[in-house]
């Protein structure tokens, strides 16, 4: 491989690329905050907009280059925000609007952008337009919402289920007709087939956008529309299995063919985009969920001018190694083509990656999967506390709040367990508030909470701070080509090119130290990468690594 050397001096400014201010997002690390939980500073035990202006400064330590908040909107919180009751407006136990103006000026000023959650395919319904809808067939906004006359026995107007379980339809006996939810009964679904519909959301876009937002996570973005003509799903094949969906959960056993991913989701994406576009340097991150091909779901919605990104949940399960994140990869590169992928190891929704993949013993390890997320070819979500090195949270069942827990448990426990305070201190309740956290702060975060970490160097939270600010004078890593070399577990190399740089990433996925033989490949000269100080040495044609350690190296001429 004949590679002009990679200077090890460089030191770029801003993301360390030749890209435009449009494209931004390409390589970025978006730090997720769930406000919910992460600084409460009114005592009331919930975390609030005025605690993320807070703490600002350090999310703008960690050296990511965005942050994305889920819902603040007004709601009556039965699914913690995702049930909607005022697109435009922040509900008051999070704060007011001059307090989200305050938080996307002071991100700005820190050089953050700021990504906000948008829940477009479902409201509360306690949303004034369900309420109007509700009342009968007639009224200006009775098709704002998926009516439908029951079958002739009474029964539901299709099998679709609800992945909070249960039927998908629940009976309304004022309009004497079903209203589908797709989540919880109290978050019926909009009508993406109506016309109005479509426009008001694209106008909350907008309303957003004039405030200063830089783009959206968008929330179930396949489900927003229904299949007109109501059919039955039908049965799973065998061979298939329904992304994102535990299998405690009915719901994967149906292939969601007219609930959900109808072609005509599609087209509202695209005019979305168009809304984006109005507006400059911007971008959307989509959520696709329950799907049967995920890699092709990501094709389909991040071409021909929808989205400029969308995550895969294939890195949010139990499987750990070396060859399936190789196998993950080049599959998203193979399928998925020219779509920009957004790689994420945990988020709100799933157990935290340290135990979800066995390695609650191993904080050291956390470093090293930040630093897998963020160099392999795409964007990377880091989920607040990745940096801590946090385990899951083991939240008893008379504490629980998530009504997908309470609905499944004991087999599945519902998202509390990653959900639980941000822990700042190791007090009682973790300097996340004065009062009592709305869930537990468990013990094991206390001691790996920000301030016991902060005078460490060796720390995961200052090894992830030095990683990702080298990472930003590589432009390799930030928008350069993938390509896997050969190697036995627990062993992760690859190669991130660009027209004049190559730079090797070795890591070792386990607490042994291992060798890995590059025969081949060239000349390799170690570049000091931050965070990874001592992680392993290059050794003529091959790599010593470390326990959960990497080695990143220039790869020269022969």
């Amino acid at each position: 491989m004949m590679m002009t050397p990679y200077d090890d001096t460089l030191a770029v400014a801003g993301s360390g690329t030749t890209q435009t201010d449009s494209d931004w997002w390409r390589g970025a690390v978006i730090y997720h905050i769930y406000p919910r939980s992460y600084r409460d500073t009114t005592g009331d035990g919930i975390g609030d907009l005025p605690g993320v202006v807070e703490k600002l400064d350090y999310v703008a330590s960690l050296g990511v280059d965005a942050l994305w908040l889920s819902p603040f909107f007004t709601s009556p919180m039965k699914d913690f925000g995702y049930d909607v009751s005022d697109y435009c407006d922040v509900d008051p136990m999070f704060g007011t609007l001059a307090d989200f103006d305050r938080l996307v000026e002071g991100a700005h000023a820190r050089g953050l952008k700021v990504l906000i959650d948008l829940v477009l395919s479902h409201t509360s319904d306690q949303h004034p337009w369900f309420t109007e809808s509700r009342q009968d067939r007639t009224n200006p906004k009775a098709d704002w919402y998926v009516w439908a006359d029951p079958k002739p026995d009474g029964t539901p107007p299709t099998n679709w289920p609800s992945i909070f379980g249960g039927s998908a339809w629940e009976w309304n006996s004022k309009r004497r007709q079903y209203y589908m939810h797709n989540f919880l009964a109290s978050q019926p679904d909009l009508n993406f087939h109506c016309e109005a519909v479509r426009c008001e959301l694209l106008d909350t876009a907008r309303f957003w956008l004039d405030r200063g937002v830089d783009g959206f996570r968008l929330d179930t973005v396949n489900m927003y529309t229904h299949d007109r003509v109501l059919r039955d799903n039908p049965p799973l094949a065998p061979h298939m299995v329904i992304n994102g969906i535990p299998p405690e959960n009915p719901y994967g056993m149906q292939e969601p063919l007219y609930n959900i991913n109808r072609p005509e989701n599609l087209r509202f994406v695209e005019r979305l985009r168009e809304v984006l576009d109005d507006y400059g340097a911007t971008t959307s991150v989509g959520e696709i969920g329950a799907v049967t091909d995920m890699y092709q779901s990501i094709a389909d919605y991040t071409t021909l001018g929808r989205l400029h990104m969308a995550y895969s949940f294939d890195f949010m399960t139990p499987e750990f190694s070396a060859t399936h994140v190789r196998r993950v990869v080049e599959r998203m590169a193979t399928r998925a083509g020219e779509g920009w992928p957004s790689w994420a190891f945990s988020n709100h929704d799933v157990p935290r990656v340290l135990s979800r993949w066995g390695l609650d013993a191993y904080p050291e390890a956390a470093p090293l999967l930040v630093a897998i997320a963020s160099s392999l070819r795409g964007s990377a979500c880091l989920y607040q506390g990745e940096e801590l090195g946090l385990p899951e949270a083991e939240v008893p069942f008379e504490k629980l709040q998530d009504p997908y827990g309470i609905r499944f448990w004991p087999e599945f426990k519902g998202r509390d367990g990653c959900r639980t305070p941000m822990p700042w201190d190791a007090s009682e309740a973790v300097g996340f508030t004065s009062g009592e956290p709305w869930l537990p702060a468990p013990e094991a975060h206390r001691a790996r909470s920000v301030a016991e970490q902060e005078g460490d160097p060796s720390a995961p939270l200052n090894r992830v701070r030095r990683f990702l600010a080298w990472r930003k004078s590589v432009p390799a890593l930030l928008l350069g080509e993938i390509a896997f070399q050969e190697a036995h577990e627990p062993a992760l190399v690859f190669t991130r090119s660009t027209s004049d740089q190559c730079v090797l990433c070795a890591m070792n996925l386990s607490q042994q130290p291992i060798r890995v033989d590059l025969p081949g490949l060239g000349r390799l000269r170690a570049i000091e990468a931050g965070g990874f100080e001592g992680g392993g040495r290059v050794d003529g044609g091959g790599i010593e690594l470390g326990a959960w350690g990497a080695v990143f190296a220039a790869v020269e001429e022969s």
